[in-house]
């Protein structure tokens, strides 16, 4: 049975590691970046996912500077919420599933625990209440739509992009020989992309719908993270610690965000890895991209 599917955002980390899991999994995939369907254009969407036929849609193009977007609302929620709306009533149209990822940052990180699924949500910024817009777009326009919030990821991908990855960041700072200060008081849960790709299309195989966590499976401080990558590294930058009063930025971040994973592994799903074997499956993989 030929399976279609389409990505959105295609370029990114998470974007191209969906479309080589699917392409594995024998999926036929339509592999889309902006200049080739904007998803901010309903009419361009409509006629993509027609031309196609897609069975399901998978959308991991989003506005993601959360910071920038407390001076332009307006562009975050442009692509992260009324292009949702978009792309829910075209699959409408098609009878296409839809599968939608959004963030830890829905929360306000005051659980003092990691959140589950049936969690209030309250986000803190424009970035943030954009993705929980859409969200419920998603979920206002479609039946049976599949939305995976995560938290914080980065993968391979990140080394062809101009924003990068946290890994990369702490990588660059390192080579420049300075202090380097992260913050220990807020704490999320990494996702290395391609686990996070094969965990969603498990889910989508198994015909779940609904909103399902697929966080890197470890709560931890961004400090914490920062000295897992050097130590994976091998290098041994100044490394401080600081915290969100002296480190401030245009956004309201929460400070407790991880994410629980047990619904998703009740429904059957493999379990994360650590973190520390999520960087260390980066690093191998980098070294393979890198020595081409």
């Amino acid at each position: 049975m030929i399976r279609r599917a389409v990505v959105f955002g295609a370029s990114g980390q998470l974007g191209v590691e969906l479309v080589r899991e699917l392409r594995s999994r024998q999926y036929e995939v339509a592999a889309w970046e902006r200049a080739q369907a904007d998803i901010t254009d309903r009419a361009a969407v409509e006629k993509a996912l027609a031309s196609f036929d897609a069975e399901v849609v998978l959308n991991a193009a989003a506005y993601n500077q959360v910071d920038v977007a407390e001076k332009e609302p307006q562009a975050a929620f442009l692509v992260n919420a009324l292009a949702v709306r978009n792309l829910a009533l075209a699959c409408r149209q098609i009878d296409a599933k839809l599968v939608h990822f959004s963030t830890d940052y829905v929360f306000d990180g005051t659980a003092a625990r990691p959140y589950v699924e049936e969690d209030a949500t309250h986000p803190l910024g424009a970035y943030a209440v954009s993705k929980l817009a859409g969200e419920l777009y998603a979920q206002a326009y479609l039946d049976k739509v599949l939305i995976v919030r995560t938290s914080g990821v980065f993968g391979p991908g990140g080394l062809a992009t101009a924003r990068g990855n946290f890994v990369e960041m702490m990588l660059r700072m390192a080579g420049t020989n300075q202090p380097i200060r992260v913050v220990e008081d807020h704490c999320a849960s990494p996702t290395y992309a391609p686990f996070l790709a094969a965990r969603t299309a498990d889910l989508l195989e198994r015909g779940q719908s609904g909103v399902f966590h697929c966080g890197g499976g470890t709560p931890i401080s961004w400090f914490d993270f920062a000295q897992i990558i050097f130590e994976v590294a091998g290098l041994q930058p100044a490394l401080h610690r600081t915290s969100e009063r002296e480190y401030r930025t245009p956004a309201r971040r929460p400070k407790y965000s991880p994410l629980s994973n047990a619904k998703m592994e009740s429904a059957g799903v493999a379990r994360m890895p650590t973190l520390r074997q999520a960087v260390e499956e980066y690093f191998r993989e980098r070294s393979r991209v890198t020595q081409k």
